[in-house]
């Protein structure tokens, strides 16, 4: 049997230990997540009575994370993917704690709130990324086919959602939100200690060797690199538009609808949590259907269901009642279909994207879906205070719905259902376009760089061949 990367399976031990690591570290500090995407809006909102400033709040935590998704992708492989999800948990946790210590020393502004919650946001992303990327290579040091390692990892993280999001509505109705926070802080510590631990030795996150010095150039190298195989791949150029408009009208909802909701007509913080952990749920049960049954069925159809399932319908029911039994079923539904994305999206990903670029690519993936997240709280905050709670959740599922329809609309989404393996022709020329691209800009980088020591060879990635393997971080949803 062929483990990924074309080594056979039985050729060396199976150390299964860096991935369970990766697993429970990520599962731990989702989990954290979870509680201040619940925890933050409610303190946000006791503490200035606001939805826009609650929302303000929610694009200074999203904003950061889009710049460093944006610039991150090159600097990752340099420092070394351990020390970076190490570091990012570390600076969360002290971040995170700060919050609720300020609070209670009397001295804590809004000002302070939204820096703080700045902070989480630009070391956050980078940290998950690192490990995310992390999944392929770990996945063969065990011995797992990458498929189930990805199945797996999508499935523990719909269910740290799940757990985090029903943990965080209890504690914020028995302790209060500014004690929820420690909490987080804490997940924070225990995944960094994990990684510390249970990473240590593994060639793939430490410091790639080999690389040229972090010139400008070859920065820019490295992120034009990422960025020009999106734009030219017609596919994931689609999918990543689809759902950056999704992904910021998502959080419009996480941010500022559905607290605002709860907290007008639900009756507060534990109807909130049990919304949000009973679609994390629901999203996790769809998740590991798919697994099981998704690969006997066409993709396009399956991706368009599920994302008409998980949008519009809960905005609308939102909208027209004030009780928790409708949305809670609705938001079921919503959450089975949010289930399938991701295992969609991720294959699409792994298929088109060669594990060269994995890094590069995945992190301008990244950029690009998270590109609306900031705006999505402040509009939500500035719609709720301007037009009121059911007109805004009316207007956002309507723009919703239309954007779910795209994959019926555009060609280029056709071809996920192409034959598996059987790479789609502008992905292998956007494949070799990128590769030679960056290889003359690194060359020549490294010529500049080099003025008077002598020939220096070029460093770019050989020409890849567009075939299924490993990848980056895929659109998510």
């Amino acid at each position: 049997m062929t483990a990924p990367g074309g080594r056979e399976a039985g050729t060396k031990k199976r150390d299964r230990l860096p991935l369970a690591t990766v697993l429970a570290a990520n599962a731990i500090s989702i989990s954290g997540n979870s509680l201040t995407l619940i925890a933050v809006p409610w303190f946000a909102l006791d503490i200035t009575g606001s939805p826009g400033k609650a929302g303000l709040v929610a694009f200074c935590a999203a904003l950061p994370v889009l710049l460093s998704a944006i610039v991150g992708g090159p600097v990752i492989d340099r420092i070394g993917r351990r020390r970076v999800s190490i570091g990012s948990d570390l600076v969360c946790a002290l971040a995170l704690t700060a919050v609720p210590l300020l609070n209670h020393a009397g001295v804590l502004r809004f000002w302070m709130l939204c820096a703080l919650m700045a902070v989480t946001g630009l070391f956050h992303a980078p940290g998950e990324t690192a490990r995310n990327v992390l999944t392929p290579d770990l996945a063969e040091r065990a011995g797992t086919p990458l498929s189930r390692a990805t199945s797996f990892y999508d499935a523990v993280s719909r269910g740290a959602r799940m757990t985090g999001a029903a943990l965080a509505g209890l504690l914020v109705a028995l302790l209060g939100a500014d004690t929820v926070l420690y909490v987080d802080a804490a997940t924070f510590a225990v995944s960094a200690l994990l990684v510390l631990l249970g990473l240590r030795g593994i060639p793939s996150a430490e410091p790639a060797r080999g690389a040229p010095p972090l010139s400008l150039a070859v920065y820019r190298a490295d992120l034009r690199e990422g960025y020009a195989f999106i734009l030219r791949t017609r596919l994931l150029l689609g999918v990543n538009v689809m759902v950056m408009f999704t992904n910021g009208l998502a959080q419009s909802w996480s941010s500022v609808l559905l607290p605002v909701h709860a907290r007008e007509e639900l009756g507060g913080s534990a109807a909130l949590g049990l919304l949000v952990a009973v679609f994390g749920g629901c999203a996790l049960t769809g998740a590991l259907l798919y697994a099981a049954f998704g690969h006997r069925l066409p993709r396009l159809p399956v991706l368009t269901v599920g994302f008409v399932l998980c949008g519009a319908p809960v905005y609308v029911t939102a909208a027209l009642t004030d009780t928790t039994p409708p949305l809670l079923l609705v938001m079921a539904l919503g959450g089975l279909g949010a289930g399938v994305l991701n295992p969609i999206l991720g294959a699409v990903f792994y298929e088109t994207v060669p594990e060269e670029l994995r890094s590069r690519v995945g992190s301008a993936s990244t950029a690009g879906v998270l590109l609306t997240t900031p705006l999505g709280g402040v509009a939500a905050g500035f719609l709720v205070e301007r037009m009121g709670i059911t007109a805004t959740l009316l207007t956002v599922g309507g723009l919703y719905f239309l954007a779910t329809l795209s994959p019926l609309v555009f060609p280029s989404w056709r071809a996920m259902d192409a034959p598996r393996g059987t790479p789609t022709a502008d992905a292998t020329a956007t494949a070799t376009a990128a590769a030679a691209a960056a290889a003359a800009a690194a060359a020549a980088a490294a010529a500049a760089a080099g003025k008077g020591e002598g020939e220096l060879s070029s460093s770019g990635p050989s020409t890849p061949a567009p075939a299924p393997g490993p990848a980056g971080t895929p659109p998510r949803r």
